[in-house]
């Protein structure tokens, strides 16, 4: 079922949303049950996990949703079944073998890379992810070139609902043993919610058969694939080599942060328990806080992929310009007020959720830096679709350099600590997002209506305010709660009204959504 771009991302933003409150609720509970130090444990394994998967999906995911998109607007229906069974393949085997590698390896990455050797226990619990996790990323691509985003969304909600389910009792048992089983048991809970996600998107795959989605399930398929599969291969690869690269890259920095902030922790003067805490409060509490909201920028670059390469591929060059300013504008009308709620009630909201008022310190210095992180995920997107992969890569690596180089020197500063990682986080995400606005800028002369986001912006700002005011003078005294809730909602209120008094939200922007727009959108004066 073809959907079109604002439904599709519509679709995948509620499910997003919903898979990351529970994502958040799941990582509240474990984190009430590891610890902050388990915690650590747990964020020094899950960045080489992403890293592993990254590798083995070799940038598949987002080869083949360009791939299939262009391949549906020529109507070649063979050229898709091509593209998928080769990119399946390919999948199957780099995970089998980066699996059989780790295993070999475990215990000489864990000796030469991690400052605590009880993350082996976490990592070898870890390594059935890979397979699971990078076929079901292939397939999800698959939907997505075909315009179908409901089986991503459902495949991640249920995902999130068996790790959800799971993660207590894989994980609280095990305390008792040591913190490291805990936090083996909570990246098994990861192992249980991906096999849930898969099983229901192949559920989905053999159920298209008959229809527009061709079966997987005969060997025919991937024979002809083999028989003809260098030009086919040729073009997977031009994508999914520099999408390999950019996030290659990501995740090495990423790989390279657990290992590098406890470390500069200790020579800052730090005991090796007391930067592991300091880092698991800054990893594994600050920043998924801060990453909440990205919900609606994975949304976006998941839409925005095929939409744009299809019409690219029709040359179509108003409408490509066209929905990557959609992207854009939804991304800060959505964005705005996340970023404002996260930075004026960083504090309570950590003391609410952590029981642990100092981790909404490290939240309130990122937070005004959230919106560079939203725009970053669409405008790659966006490049991406444009056959400007490389420009990603290259973009990203400068980047990953900069936040790298910064990260280790101001973490080291006695002065700075743990603050010099928040301050090298976002000198990273503004100067890659800033990189990428810039590319797309040069190479087809992309604009955006300065007046309309500065109506935003001044929206943000009112509401910004006044949930501060109302916190500070009304409701001081109140429980936290209940003043993070009917501050939060005011707020969101207020900007609400602001922008439909601006024009900037209006009747046929609320038409679009799911199911209730219509409804809605009696209530919505025309922009």
């Amino acid at each position: 079922m073809k959907q079109s771009f604002f439904y599709g991302t519509v679709i995948l933003i509620i499910a997003g949303a919903i898979t990351k409150i529970l994502g958040f609720l799941n990582r509240i509970v474990l984190s009430r049950i590891i610890g902050a130090e388990g915690m650590g444990l747990y964020q020094m394994v899950v960045p080489l996990l992403y890293f592993l998967i990254t590798l083995a999906t070799f940038g598949l995911p987002v080869a083949i949703a360009k791939q299939v998109a262009e391949a549906d607007a020529a109507r070649d229906p063979r050229l898709v079944r091509r593209f998928l069974a080769l990119s399946l393949i390919v999948v199957t085997l780099l995970s089998l073998f980066i699996c059989t590698l780790l295993l070999l390896l475990a215990q000489l990455i864990m000796s030469y890379l991690f400052t605590d050797p009880r993350a082996h226990v976490v990592l070898l619990a870890a390594i059935p992810v890979i397979p699971i996790a990078s076929i079901s990323a292939v397939l999800r691509g698959y939907f997505q070139g075909k315009k179908n985003m409901t089986p991503t969304a459902a495949s991640q909600l249920l995902e999130q609902v068996v790790r959800m389910s799971c993660v207590v009792a894989l994980a609280a048992p095990f305390m008792d043993r040591g913190v490291e089983y805990a936090a083996a048991g909570a990246v098994a809970s990861i192992i249980a919610g991906e096999l849930g996600g898969f099983l229901y998107i192949l559920w989905q795959l053999k159920k298209g058969g008959s229809g527009s989605t061709p079966t997987f399930w005969s060997r025919s398929p991937v024979l002809a694939a083999l028989q003809q599969n260098k030009e086919s291969l040729r073009q997977l690869f031009s994508v999914s080599l520099p999408v390999t690269m950019s996030r290659l890259v990501g995740s090495v920095a990423y790989v390279l942060e657990p290992l590098l902030v406890p470390f500069a922790l200790v020579l800052a003067g730090y005991q090796t328990v007391k930067a592991t805490t300091l880092y698991g409060q800054f990893a594994g509490m600050a920043v998924p806080l801060l990453l909440f909201p990205t919900f609606l920028t994975y949304s976006l670059s998941i839409s925005l992929v095929p939409a744009v390469a299809a019409a690219a591929y029709e040359k179509k060059t108003n409408l490509v310009h066209r929905r990557i300013y959609q992207a854009m504008r939804i991304t800060l009308v959505i964005g705005a007020p996340c970023a404002v709620l996260l930075y004026v009630f960083a504090e309570p909201l950590c003391a609410l959720l952590y029981d642990n008022a100092e981790v909404g310190v490290l939240l309130r210095a990122m937070a005004p830096f959230s919106i560079f992180l939203f725009f970053q995920a669409p405008l790659a997107a966006a490049l991406q679709g444009l056959d400007l992969a490389k420009a990603v890569f290259r973009n990203t690596l400068v980047g990953a350099i900069a936040k790298t180089c910064v990260m280790f020197v101001a973490t080291a500063q006695p002065g700075l600590g743990i603050h010099g990682t928040v301050i090298a986080l976002n000198v990273g995400i503004t100067l890659v997002t800033m990189l990428h606005f810039a590319s797309l800028v040069k190479m087809i002369g992309f604009t955006i209506q300065l007046a309309e986001f500065g109506k935003i912006g001044a929206a943000m700002l009112a509401m910004g305010y006044t949930s501060w005011y109302m916190a500070v003078h009304w409701f001081s005294d109140a429980p936290v709660s209940g003043m993070l809730l009917i501050c939060s909602a005011a707020g969101v209120l207020l900007y609400i009204v602001l922008l439909v008094a601006m024009r900037v939200l209006g009747k046929q922007d609320v038409q679009r959504i799911p199911w209730i727009g219509e409804q809605l959108a009696l209530f919505f004066p025309r922009r």
